[in-house]
Parts: structure tokens; C-alpha cells; sequence
């Protein structure tokens, strides 16, 4: 393995390659700014691919009366209330141009026999606005992006892990980090630096994301370059994962199995959202299914593996091939299983993280002086919920804009002031690590850590399985001083399991103690112990280290946008 280091220099460097960080490099690269990407998986594999079911703007191609000011209504009102109204109508009101921007890419939207972008509904939406490709939609964007990075000579390094990033003064100078093949250690000079690493629903044990992605490294990047983390403890449980096979437990089946007139069922044959949500039915806001579908399993009416019944069978195959031609062939692959003939074994499974890295509205700066984050990694948009289609359109929008602010940073900085101590900690820390030949683990500290959060900060929380939570997470630390690390011929993934530990861990701290502190029930932030929503808990909670959780004012909603919300119903929330 080597142990030389490369030194690069470059304008803006992105860390991350899924659809966030490409769409920033991009906007850099037309604006004549040297960028450099990122990422520690293959580019055309990133997390973006595996969102299937589309991308929310307020075209009016197939409902005339929908407008931005409706998609921000209906944000902010299924994110109950704490979404940030200055967030939301910067996404929703530059939707639609995010939109031609892809189309500008050559995006392959679904498109109806006139020409026009066809919209679908999904959840909680107040018409339909959800543009897609089939149930490919994330794939298509992304495999957009990466032609129009290839087309503009976008450099991608994309087998990098990216340790720290370089701070003096609160001024980023660049990041640190090695490559996962060779190990040789990269340090990125930079004058700005764009947080596009994603979330950290891996840190559950049924989860979306895949093995070793979105571990909450973002996270850590950010609180140790001196940001901070909001809202942690918001976590989206997507009401449909697969239950087997086991090592491909959570992997999604679209929301548009139920946006195309899928049906839910418990172990009784019973159509069991009638008690949650008789109007809505399997079109409510993810939070409720998840949380209908958990509580059906918890009382005992759910399938002997433990999960509920989707079923398609019912609509015509045809509807099937067309509509949902990944879903079928996912089951088709994993299970042997038909979808046109036999329903679905689903239960809730960890998705989306809501909140992420503070940042300011207007261009998703940190705080800390060059250094921005957007999609999965940051926060603001989402609140308690996040509305399926939303989070695509935030990339497109804010990529843009954080494109547009980083190049305008990194134009008018005059001089860069770098500092050897910081790199030279950051060095230091890699080479404990590879020092490191302890009895414990990396791969079985993992497991624990995400048995834990599944059993404590689950669905459904309070106070002493929070509290139960932090004690193992308290011994799960003192035990990571004795890991062993060994890097191989095959490459360094056993260090990078090491930092993705670490990201989990501090993760993982920031969400048990945000759930704590959070003391009542909104969204996706269930507690048992309390059982409604708390008027005064209408705040932001922004963590910055262990112990340390602020409570931060939401900004009133503009009176044009509350105009259009219809009450939040806690319906179907109460659960023990």
C-alpha cells in the first residue's frame, strides 16, 4: 500500500458525485471556475441512482391551478410546521427551471402524447406534480448529469475518501483524505469547499441506503471543520422495505407502487390506512404510513416475518411493465416473486435524513467561512416530513445556487491562509488509525452501533430507550479505541469502514440526543411518552457537539402560503 501524498489545487472542490454534487460542479464549470469532484463510490453508482419514483415541480402540465406557492403550502405543511419558509420558497419557486435544466441535459422525462411532461401524483400532494422516467427517475438525472460533466471536462476522482476538511481561523482551505485502492493520501488545496456526501440512515440497521454509503459522514466533515447539525432526530422511515432477503433488507419499493393505486394490507386482509387516513388511504404523507404499517406489526396483526402486504396484482400488467418496471424486476431478482400475481412482504425502513448540516437559506453557507452543503447533507427544507419527489428538485435548485455562491467566493477571495497544524492532524489521524491493531472489530462495532439506534430511535421512541441508547453508544466509544485496522492487496476499505465508524458513532450521538430533547410527537419524531405536538417545540434543534442542543426560531410563513394550508391533522398519530 502506498504511503506517499499528492498534493492538488483547485478552485471549488465538491465532496460527493450523486446528483448534489455533480449539479454544483456543473454550474461551476459554466461559470468558468476549476472544480474538482469527489466521491468514494463509482459516480454512475451514486445514492442519487436508487431514487425511483420522481421529481416535484409546479409545471401545471396536467393541473392547471397547481402553483409554487401550492407545492410551498403543501412542503411546509406535511413538514408540520418546521420547514424553513425561506428554504422552501427558494426550492419551490425555482422548480420549474430546475426542471429545464435537466431537459437542457437531455433528461428522458415521461412525457404524454401532446408532448407536454407528464405529473403523477404522490403522497400528500395537493396536485399532481411529480415528474419521472418510469421508476428509473434518479438513475435518468443522474446519468443525465454525469453526460453534461463529461461534456464540460468535469475531472472526478472517484475513488477518494475524504477524512477532513482544512480549516484556519474558520476558513476552509481545502480537505484530506486517501485513495481506497492504492491508499495514497490526497491534500486538496482549495478556496471553497461544497459538503455534498449525503445523510446517515445507515446508521439503522433496515435501511434505503446501501452498505457503505450515507454513514454520516457529512456530519462529521462538518461539526469538525466547525458547523453545526440540525434537527437530527428527524429521520424519514419509508413505509416500504423489503423484509428479505436478508442482506437486502430495506431496499426500497417505490412510493409509486402506491401512487399508481397500490393497496395496504395487514396479516388479516384488512385495508388497515382506513383507520389512519380514510381520505388519503395509501397516498398519506410517509410519516403516517410508516407509522400506521409499524403500528399494525407492533400489535400484533403483521405477516410472520413481521412486516405488512403491499399488493399491485390488482392493476392491469400492462400498468406494471409501464409504471413500475424497476419494482417488478427488484422482486423479481431478490424474491422470485411476481408482483403481477402476488403482493408484497414490505415494513418501515430507515430513508432520509430531514436534518443535516445547518445552513443559511439564501446559499446554504455553514458558518464556517468557503464551505457549503446541500442535498441529503444539509438541513432546512424538509421539517418533520419530507414529501416523496421533494428531495431530487432540492439538488437541481440548490445546486445551482451553491454553484453560483462558491464561485462568486472564490472570485473575490484575495489570499488563501493555510495551516500545517491542520493537515498535519488530519495526516496524524490516518496514521493512528493504520497503527491501530486492537482485538475490536471495525465490521462488528458497525452492527452494534445499528442494533442500537433500531432498538432506541427507531419508529417509535422515549425517554428511557433514548436514554438506554446513549449509555451503549457511551460503551460502543470506549471499545472504538481498540479497533484493529488492516488494509490489504485488495485495497484500504477496512480504513474507510474505520472513519465511516467514527461518522456513525458522532451521528449517532447528534440524533439520540436531538430525539431526547425533542419531547413531543410531530412527523416523523414519534415518542410514546408524548404523545402530541408541543406548540413551544416548534423550533429547529441545531446540535454542535456532544451535550450541546440549541433551540432556533422557524421564521413566521409568508400569509400568501399559509392562505393554502390546510390544517395539520395529528389523526392516526397516537400509537401507545
Amino acid at each position: 500500500m502506498k504511503s506517499n501524498e499528492q498534493q492538488i489545487a483547485t478552485s471549488v472542490l465538491v465532496i460527493g458525485t450523486g446528483g448534489a454534487g455533480l449539479r454544483t460542479a456543473i454550474e461551476l464549470a459554466e461559470r468558468g471556475i476549476d472544480v474538482l469532484a469527489v466521491g468514494k463510490r463509482p459516480k454512475n453508482d451514486a445514492h442519487t441512482s436508487l431514487a425511483a419514483g420522481g421529481i416535484n415541480a409546479a409545471l401545471s402540465t396536467m393541473d392547471p391551478e397547481d402553483s409554487w406557492q401550492q407545492h410551498a403550502a403543501d412542503t411546509l405543511k406535511e413538514g408540520y410546521l418546521l420547514g424553513d419558509p425561506e428554504t422552501v420558497r427558494i426550492v419551490t419557486e425555482n422548480a420549474a427551471r430546475g426542471i429545464s435544466d435537466l431537459e437542457r441535459y437531455g433528461m428522458p422525462f415521461a412525457r404524454e402524447a401532446d408532448g407536454r411532461i407528464s405529473q403523477r401524483f404522490f403522497g400528500a400532494h395537493t396536485y399532481r406534480r411529480t415528474a419521472f422516467a418510469g421508476d428509473y427517475t434518479g438513475l435518468e438525472i443522474q446519468r443525465a448529469l454525469i453526460h453534461r460533466a463529461a461534456q464540460l471536462d468535469i475531472p472526478i476522482l472517484d475513488t477518494v475518501y475524504i477524512t477532513r476538511i482544512l480549516v484556519r481561523d474558520n476558513v476552509v482551505f481545502g480537505a484530506y483524505g486517501f485513495d481506497l485502492e492504492d491508499g495514497t493520501r490526497y491534500v486538496i488545496h482549495a478556496d471553497a469547499v461544497v459538503l455534498a456526501a449525503g445523510g446517515h440512515t445507515r446508521i439503522w440497521r433496515r435501511t434505503s441506503s446501501r452498505r457503505d454509503e450515507n454513514t454520516g459522514d457529512s456530519f462529521r466533515l462538518a461539526l469538525l471543520a466547525g458547523g453545526r447539525i440540525r434537527d437530527a432526530e428527524l429521520v424519514q422511515f419509508h413505509p416500504s422495505g423489503l423484509i428479505a432477503p436478508e442482506n437486502a433488507a430495506g431496499t426500497l419499493v417505490s412510493e409509486a407502487a402506491r401512487g399508481e393505486g397500490g393497496v395496504l394490507r395487514n396479516a388479516l386482509g384488512e385495508r388497515f390506512m382506513k383507520r389512519y387516513d380514510p381520505e388519503r388511504m395509501e397516498l398519506s404523507t410517509r410519516d403516517r404510513v410508516a407509522l400506521a404499517a409499524y403500528t399494525e406489526i407492533k400489535e400484533g396483526r403483521g405477516t410472520p416475518a413481521g412486516g405488512v402486504w403491499l399488493d399491485v396484482s390488482h392493476l392491469p400488467r400492462e400498468t406494471i411493465m409501464q409504471r413500475l418496471p424497476r419494482v417488478y424486476q427488484t422482486l423479481l431478482e431478490l424474491q422470485m416473486l411476481d408482483i403481477t400475481r402476488e403482493p408484497i412482504e414490505i415494513a418501515p425502513t430507515a430513508h432520509y435524513s430531514m436534518g443535516g448540516i445547518w445552513v443559511r437559506p439564501e446559499d446554504h453557507g455553514t458558518g464556517v467561512e468557503g464551505l457549503y452543503a446541500l442535498g441529503e447533507a444539509a438541513s432546512g427544507l424538509h421539517g418533520a416530513n419530507r414529501l416523496g419527489g421533494n428531495s431530487l428538485i432540492e439538488l437541481l435548485v440548490y445546486g445551482r445556487i451553491v454553484g453560483e455562491a462558491a464561485a462568486g467566493y472564490s472570485r473575490n477571495l484575495h489570499a488563501q491562509q493555510r495551516s500545517a497544524e491542520a493537515t498535519a492532524q488530519a495526516r496524524a489521524e490516518i496514521d493512528d488509525l493504520l497503527a491501530a491493531d486492537g482485538p475490536e472489530n471495525v465490521r462488528a462495532l458497525q452492527r452494534t452501533l445499528r442494533n442500537t439506534m433500531t432498538e432506541h430511535a427507531g419508529v417509535v421512541r422515549d425517554e428511557e430507550g433514548l436514554r438506554g441508547g446513549l449509555a451503549e453508544l457511551d460503551e460502543l466509544q470506549t471499545r472504538m479505541k481498540d479497533v484493529g485496522v488492516h488494509p490489504d492487496i485488495a485495497g484500504c476499505q477496512d480504513l474507510a469502514h474505520a472513519f465511516d465508524l467514527k461518522s456513525a458513532a458522532l451521528a449517532a450521538r447528534a440524533t439520540l440526543e436531538s430525539a431526547l430533547e425533542r419531547r413531543e410527537t410531530r412527523g416523523c419524531h414519534n415518542r410514546s411518552d408524548y404523545p402530541h405536538p408541543d406548540p413551544s417545540l416548534r423550533v429547529n434543534l441545531v446540535w454542535s457537539g456532544p451535550g450541546q442542543v440549541e433551540h432556533e426560531e422557524i421564521a413566521p410563513v409568508p400569509d400568501e402560503i399559509a392562505a393554502l394550508m390546510r390544517d395539520v391533522s395529528t389523526e392516526g398519530k397516537l400509537v401507545e
